[in-house]
Order: C-alpha cells, then structure tokens, then sequence
C-alpha cells in the first residue's frame, strides 16, 4: 500500500514537470510567434556581444583616460582630470604623428579611389574581354594578402641589396635608391603599398556602384547618344554615390588607424611614425594607460567626425537631388 502512494506521487511529480514543461515551451512558442518580439530575439545575440566587446570597453577607456596610471607603477593610479588631454595637445609628437596620418589618409585614399573608379570603368566596359574573370581575381589578391605579409615582401622588394626594384634602376638608369633608409622617400614607398593594397578595394566598390545602375536608363542614355561626362553625371554617380562614398568612409576609417604595414617596414626614425604608431609606442612600451587611453578617445573621435562629415555631403546631395526632381 505505502509502495503504491509513493509510485502515485512520483507519477503526479512527473505529470507536473511534463505540464510545467509544455506551458514553458508553448510561451517561448508564443514569444516566437509574435511578430514584434521575433526580431528582437534575433539581433539579441549581436547586441549582447556588441555590449561586451564595444560598450563596456570603450567606457571602461574613457573612465581610465581620466587618471594617472602606469602599469609598472601601479601605486601612482590617481585622478588627474583633463590633464591627460592637456599633455596630449601639447606633445609635438602627437600633431607630427596627426599630420602624417592626415597626408597618409587624404593622399592615399584619393590615389585609391581614383584608379579604383579608372580601372573599375575599364573592367565594367570591357564584359566580353577574354580573361576578364581572371584579371579580376588576379587584382583582387593585394586586399586578401595580410598586412605581415605585404610588409615583409616590400621590405624584401626596397632592399637595396639584392631588392628587384634596386635591380631595375640600376639596370636601367645606373642608380641606387634607398627606399627606406631615406628619409626624403621612405614614408611615400610605404604609402605606395598601401595604395597597392587596397585600390582592389575600390575597384570592387566601383564595380558594385556601377551594377546598381539601372540598364534602362543606360540604354536610353545610348540612344540619346549621351557623352561619357553626362552618363556618369546624370545616371552613374546618382545610383551609385552612395556605395562609392561608403568605399571612401571604410578605406578613410581603415587608413587613419594603419598600424600594423608602418610597423612591419621597421623604417628608422620618426619619418613614417603615424598617430597610431605613437598611441601603440605609449600603450604597450611606455605602459602609460591613462594618456594612451586619452588619445585613443581623440581618435574615436576623430573617426566619428569623419564618418558624420561623408554622411552629411550624402545627405545633402541626396536633398539637392530631391529639389531638382
């Protein structure tokens, strides 16, 4: 009789948890039939990683940009305010650092984008070339290749020694240059790989910007015998500016934090020496928390200056464009 009662109680236990269970999963079922919590449910993942490793970070900077605080010293961790930024804007080699990194940006983003578009309207016009597929694919490889390697098989290339480029102008014009080892050249023969690296880039952005364009408006423009400067200003760059423009925000963004391809040429001196390269001099040799933690906010703000300036000259082509039609 007492085995019985036992089993009877085990067997509501059971029943209970099968019931609890199944109210569980029809809630959740209900949750995810409900068409304004599904997509919370989606990016739920993306935004509890974006807080882990984005938000929490970041705040976590900008408390520490306000104190004095050396790792090797860790007993001088003290509030110092604004200081930290004070210092920032008085050092020398921040604004040489900055105007470097400014030349760097500018030059080597408008050299990008303009062969980029030149060597993207040559491939787009030319769809029936044999090879075609090929030659892209074999353009593209410099943006695959990392920055280690690219750095190391330059730096192999300006070797004034046995380098292949030193061959060739010896060969030919009977002089050696030094590459890196002059300090007139050597921040433009690094800038030049940049450019090497990342003008697939903008080929692949052109190429993308181009196949947004209508093929209606294309042919009407060929029967109204349209020149090349009007089809690019009244149908190519209306449909297409706005993949072109995100090319040229990624590829300033990218270029204004270059670290790793200045560092890898190991270039002596202070020649080619960019903002980030004395942020990462500050943060991992000096150990200096608090003031790399400082210029690395300036740099995140610099960074969302630049993308608000391209998204303001979008809009307002965008807004010109709405009034004219």
């Amino acid at each position: 009789m007492q085995a019985d009662t036992t089993d009877s109680v085990r067997l509501a236990q059971v029943q209970g948890s099968l019931l609890t269970a199944r109210r569980s999963m029809a809630r959740w079922r209900r949750l995810f039939d409900d068409a304004r919590m599904l997509p919370v449910l989606l990016i739920m993942p993306v935004l509890i990683f974006f807080l882990v490793w984005n938000v929490i970070p970041t705040l976590w900077m900008i408390g520490l940009s306000f104190y004095k605080y050396q790792i090797t010293m860790p007993n001088t961790f003290a509030f110092v305010g604004l200081e930290n930024y004070v210092d920032i804007f008085s050092d020398r080699s921040v604004w040489n650092g900055l105007s470097r990194t400014f030349i760097w940006v500018f030059v080597g983003v408008a050299v990008q984008t303009l062969l980029g578009m030149i060597l993207g309207f040559l491939f787009w016009g030319s769809r029936d070339m044999p090879g075609r597929r090929i030659g892209l694919t074999l353009l593209f490889t410099p943006m695959i290749v990392t920055p280690v390697a690219a750095g190391l098989f330059f730096r192999l290339i300006y070797e004034p020694t046995f380098g292949i480029v030193n061959w060739f102008t010896k060969s030919v014009f009977g002089a050696e240059i030094q590459f890196l080892q002059d300090t007139s050249i050597a921040f433009w023969s690094v800038l030049l790989v940049d450019i090497w690296m990342w003008t697939p880039f903008m080929i692949l952005m052109t190429l993308a910007a181009l196949g947004s364009v209508p093929k209606a408006e294309l042919e009407a423009a060929e029967i109204d015998r349209l020149n090349w400067f009007d089809r690019l200003r009244y149908i190519i760059l209306p449909h297409g500016k706005f993949i072109l423009m995100l090319g040229i925000l990624l590829r300033t963004i990218d270029s204004f934090k270059t670290l790793d391809l200045v560092y890898l040429m190991a270039v002596p001196g202070n020649t080619t020496k960019l903002i980030a390269t004395v942020l990462r001099e500050q943060a991992f040799e000096a150990l200096e928390v608090g003031w790399s933690s400082s210029l690395a906010i300036i740099l995140l703000l610099t960074a969302i200056a630049f993308t608000s300036i391209y998204l303001y000259i979008l809009n307002l082509n965008s807004r010109a464009r709405e009034k004219v039609s």
